[in-house]
C-alpha cells in the first residue's frame, strides 16, 4: 500500500506547510524554480522541433518532469556530483550545461557535450540503469576519500525493473554510500504503464532493502525542493543512501520516435496536464501578488532568447570526422586501434565519391 505523498503547493495554487518538510517559501525562491522551468519546457520545445525538421536524430521530451527535476537538484549544492539517465535536460540547465552540449549527443557530433568534472554532472546513460552502478561506486570512493560531496543517482520507473537498480540500492545499502536516488516515475517504461510493471512501490521495494525512502508529489516543485533537501540532509550526514520517488507523468512519448496515443488516453493525459507543474507555480504567485508584467516580460524575453541559442546553437554543431570514433577507444591509444583506423581510411577512399 503506497502513502501520500509529500505535496506542499496544490493544483490550484494554494501553499500548504508539511511538519516534515518544512521550506521557506518566498517570492525570490518560487520566482527562481519558475524560471528554471519555463526555460527547460522552452529548450525541451525547441529541440522537438529541430527533431522534426531532421536537425536531431531523436530527442527524449522531460515535459512535465521538470518540477522533479528543478526541486531536486536546487536542492543539492554545487559540489554535489549527479549522475543522470537520458531524459535530465532540467537538471542540466540548473547544471550550466549550454544548449549545445545538450544537443550535441542527439545530432550525432559526439557521444556526450560537457565536462563532467567542469559540471559535476555525469553523461547521459541510454543503457538503463547502468549510471546508478556508476553512481554507487563513485559515491563509495567518495566515502573512502572522505570528501565533502553526496551523489544524485537518477532514474525512471522502468529503470528501477533492471537488475542493476537492485544490485545498486543493495550496494548503497550495504555498504551506506552516500547517494541520493531520485526516482521519476513518469508512469511508463517507454509504452508499459507502471502498474503493470511493479506489485510494490519503489520507494517501499528501497525500504526492503534497508534504504530510507520518501514519495513526493513530482509535479510539486517545492515538495521536491523540501523533500530533497530533507533526504540530502541526512545522506550528508553519513546516515546512509535515501531514495525520493518522484510521481509525475511523462506529457510527451517516450522519445520523439513513438506515438503516445496508441497506449494512454485523452482523459489521463487531461487529468495530469490540469496538475502541469508551470501552472501550479504560476497560480502561487498570482495569488500572493508576487508576480507583475515585468517579471513575466522579462522571462518571456529570456525564453525567446533561449529558444533562439537552442537553434543557432544545433545547426552550427558540426559533424565529427571519422577519426574521432577512434580517437576515444582507449588512453594512449593502440596498435590494434591504429589498424582499424587505417583500415577504414582505406575502405572510405575505396569510394569514388
Amino acid at each position: 500500500m503506497s502513502e501520500t505523498p509529500v505535496q506542499l503547493l496544490s493544483p490550484d495554487g494554494e501553499l500548504t506547510d508539511h511538519p516534515d518538510h518544512p521550506l521557506d517559501v518566498d517570492a525570490p525562491l518560487v520566482r527562481d524554480l519558475l524560471r528554471r522551468m519555463v526555460l527547460a519546457r522552452r529548450l525541451d520545445e525547441e529541440a522537438l522541433h529541430l527533431q522534426r525538421q531532421g536537425e536531431l536524430g531523436l530527442w527524449l521530451q522531460c515535459r512535465g518532469q521538470e518540477a522533479a527535476q528543478v526541486g531536486a537538484v536546487t536542492a543539492l549544492d554545487d559540489r554535489d556530483r549527479i549522475f543522470p539517465s537520458y531524459r535530465e535536460h532540467a537538471a542540466a540547465l540548473c547544471r550550466g550545461i549550454p544548449p549545445a552540449g545538450l544537443l550535441s549527443q542527439w545530432r550525432g557530433c559526439s557521444a556526450a557535450g560537457w565536462d563532467p568534472d567542469e559540471h559535476r554532472f555525469g553523461v547521459y546513460t541510454l543503457v538503463l540503469a547502468a549510471q546508478l552502478l556508476h553512481a554507487v561506486g563513485y559515491a563509495m570512493g567518495v566515502q573512502r576519500d572522505g570528501a565533502d560531496e553526496i551523489v544524485m543517482a537518477c532514474l525512471g520507473d522502468g529503470a528501477a525493473s533492471e537488475g542493476d537498480a537492485s544490485e545498486a540500492l543493495n550496494w548503497a545499502a550495504t555498504t551506506s554510500a552516500p547517494v541520493l536516488f531520485l526516482c521519476q516515475n513518469n508512469q511508463f517504461a517507454i509504452s508499459t504503464p507502471a502498474r503493470l510493471q511493479q506489485r510494490a512501490p519503489l520507494h517501499q521495494r528501497a525500504r526492503g532493502f534497508g534504504v530510507d525512502a520518501h514519495l513526493v508529489d513530482g509535479n510539486d516543485v517545492l515538495a521536491v525542493h523540501a523533500v530533497t533537501a530533507t533526504a540530502a540532509a541526512a545522506v550528508r550526514s553519513g546516515s546512509g543512501p535515501v531514495l525520493v520517488e518522484a510521481l509525475t507523468y511523462r506529457m510527451g512519448g517516450h522519445s520523439s520516435s513513438d506515438d503516445p496515443s496508441r497506449y494512454r488516453d485523452d482523459a489521463e493525459l487531461a487529468g495530469w496536464t490540469a496538475r502541469d507543474p508551470i501552472t501550479r507555480v504560476e497560480r502561487l504567485l498570482g495569488r500572493r501578488g508576487w508576480t507583475d508584467t515585468a517579471f513575466s516580460d522579462e522571462l518571456r524575453r529570456e525564453s525567446d532568447e533561449l529558444a533562439a541559442q537552442v537553434r543557432a546553437d544545433c545547426l552550427a554543431l558540426a559533424a565529427p570526422g571519422i577519426d574521432s570514433v577512434f580517437a576515444h577507444v582507449l588512453a594512449g591509444g593502440s596498435a590494434t586501434v591504429d589498424a582499424e583506423r587505417s583500415a577504414h581510411a582505406a575502405y572510405a577512399a575505396s569510394f569514388l565519391d
